[in-house]
């Protein structure tokens, strides 16, 4: 993939730089926060070279995949700063939309750091219980502390996200929210006290998102005042000063508990959800996660795997879910690959359903599932089954990243052994539904259509091999397989019913697409776009729709031999990679138009 042609592709067909407010990506989207979304192009964008799929709701998502972090830096370079808000008063209307963009662009930022935190600490809980590394070393405690930092300074990493995306002073916000975790204010905390006094709520605000992002809401507001209303000569210190002398003292009164409980809450509705609902509740999830994950409407629940992890310091709903359906998604499209006779499917399927296997699903959502109902049917299957086992077993993640084979280790319980036993089961169980049931169910497109694609004879005279052609663009096949005929008339003629894609300038050649999806390339003469048009005389016009045998070019083969130039003709199948090449009868005794190739889909 060209990054750079790519990312230009993109910024033309979402509306412009102009149009673009806010950049970032997750682990194979580039998500574009647009000012105005129906600008976009969806069809142009999902034909860019590298662009696996478009969703436009709340945000332009452009499926990537693999590449999308270099995607990102070259779209990135390309845009520069965002235009200012103010000059695009046809900014979002829905104030629901404007809610969930906001709190996509604040909390999906935060997850490499959340997930490489996790996964260390996991995979230490992992060497403790095989005896490898006691957790009373210095070696494995200096290593949990690294662990523990992501999810500990949590406040100060939200403070980051949300001061960017508000375009605030990212550094006075982190200042802001840091006096909410600095040691002596958390001490001050425990021990009671009081501000003008006013009692402060004893709250441990490590680990805790929605106090910051309430702190940095507010502070928001108190720069835009101070800056209004501060001498130009002080600004650079008066306002920041002031914001902070009022924000800080807002927040550990009203902000900081309020947002607390909001956390608190979320995480604890959720918890009663499952309560109520037991393993059908995983099951579902699990099921419904094809169609979140298609739509972007995934990333909404990760306020509350935050919120659940930083207050209870594990999750027990969305992760676990994840995991089924991650797996599942895995066993359809290998099952696929392994029994598809189509080699692109093959080749899509099995990169898609490795993919997969290690917690990436997009590739195999785009590429294979969604496209085919069975592999879907199969997905889900695998998915409430894996997810209901799951979910009657309680299992509970301890790391906030995309489950899969790599990131096991998330399952690991300090208190409860066999936690990561029943995932591996979990797992086990959703990847052998999918693939028995994706074993059962498919059946190749190609295979319900058993006919050959026959075609007639283009022009009169004799059939060749192409091998024979005396040009290496034809002979050696570089544009693909066919047929060559030594003509005997100056008439080309279409071997079967299609639509004109392409007419040469010179009249020498044209591109036909067959109602059956053959991309043809015809070809008359050897270097005779020499002749710039004199003696070539197309019938037909791009986007014309031509049954078999009508005239497409007429043309002397007197003008060409005088000029010294051969005339063979050639007819080349350009997606020559979705079929296999029989040729025909080439007895040039019969008058007949008669089959001179045949194509059947690849096996």
């Amino acid at each position: 993939m060209n990054h750079l042609q790519t990312a230009l592709e993109i910024i033309a067909q979402v509306g412009g730089a102009e149009n673009i407010e806010h950049i970032e990506h997750c682990s194979t989207r580039l998500r574009l926060s647009l000012y105005d979304n129906n600008k976009v192009n969806e069809t142009a964008l999902a034909k860019v070279d590298g662009v696996l799929g478009v969703r436009v709701n709340v945000q332009c998502q452009v499926i990537i995949g693999h590449d999308v972090v270099q995607v990102f830096e070259a779209v990135r370079s390309l845009v520069g700063s965002p235009q200012s808000a103010g000059q695009h008063a046809a900014a979002k209307t829905s104030r629901g939309a404007q809610i969930v963009d906001f709190v996509i662009s604040v909390f999906q930022p935060l997850v490499p750091a959340i997930a490489g935190g996790g996964v260390l600490k996991s995979l230490l809980l992992l060497l403790d219980v095989m005896g490898w590394l006691s957790r009373d070393s210095s070696t494995y405690k200096v290593l949990d502390n690294i662990g523990s930092a992501p999810l500990y300074f949590l406040p100060i990493l939200v403070a980051i996200t949300t001061a960017m995306k508000l375009k605030v002073n990212v550094l006075v916000a982190v200042s802001a929210v840091s006096v909410m975790v600095l040691p002596a204010m958390t001490k001050q905390l425990a021990d009671g006290t009081a501000f003008m006094s006013f009692d402060l709520r004893n709250v441990a605000y490590a680990s805790q998102v929605f106090p910051a992002i309430l702190c940095v809401l507010f502070y928001a507001q108190t720069e835009k005042l101070f800056n209004r209303y501060s001498p130009g000569a002080l600004r650079i210190f008066l306002s920041p000063m002031l914001s902070l002398l009022v924000t800080v003292p807002v927040t550990l009164l009203i902000l900081g508990p309020l947002g607390y409980e909001l956390g608190a809450g979320l995480a604890t509705v959720i918890l009663w959800l499952y309560g109520k609902l037991g393993f059908v509740a995983t099951g579902l999830l699990a099921a419904a996660l094809p169609f979140m994950v298609a739509a972007g409407m995934h990333k909404p629940m990760l306020p509350y795997a935050v919120a659940s992890m930083s207050q209870f310091g594990r999750e027990m709903l969305y992760l676990p879910a994840s995991l089924a359906h991650n797996i599942a998604e895995s066993g359809a499209c290998l099952a696929i690959a392994l029994k598809s006779k189509d080699k692109v499917l093959k080749s899509t399927a099995f990169s898609a359903g490795i993919s997969a296997l290690f917690g990436i699903t997009e590739p195999a959502l785009y590429g294979v599932t969604l496209l085919n109902k069975k592999a879907l049917y199969s997905v889900i299957l695998g998915s409430v089954v894996g997810g209901a086992f799951i979910g009657w077993m309680a299992i509970e993640a301890f790391a906030l990243v995309g489950p899969g084979l790599a990131s096991i280790s998330m399952f690991v319980s300090p208190d409860n052994a066999m936690n990561i036993v029943w995932a591996f089961a979990g797992a086990g169980l959703s990847f052998a539904v999918a693939f028995i049931s994706a074993l059962l169910l498919w059946r190749d497109k190609a295979s319900e259509k058993s006919d050959a694609l026959s075609f007639t004879r283009p022009v009169e005279g004799q059939i060749i091999p192409l091998e024979k052609v005396n040009d290496d663009v034809f002979s050696r096949k570089i544009m693909g397989d066919g047929i060559a005929i030594i003509p005997s008339q100056g008439v080309l003629r279409a071997p079967a019913n299609g639509t004109i894609v392409n007419v040469f300038e010179s009249g020498h050649a044209l591109s036909l697409l067959t109602d059956a999806g053959v991309e043809l390339i015809f070809h008359i003469g050897i270097d005779t776009i020499r002749l710039q048009g004199e003696g070539f005389s197309p019938r037909v016009v791009e986007g014309q729709h031509v049954k078999s045998g009508d005239t497409l070019i007429e043309f002397s083969l007197d003008t060409i031999t005088a000029a010294g130039l051969d005339p063979v003709v050639m007819m080349v199948v350009t997606n020559g990679e979705r079929f296999s090449l029989t040729p025909g009868n080439t007895d040039d005794k019969n008058p007949d138009p008669h089959i001179i190739m045949t194509l059947k889909e690849s096996v």
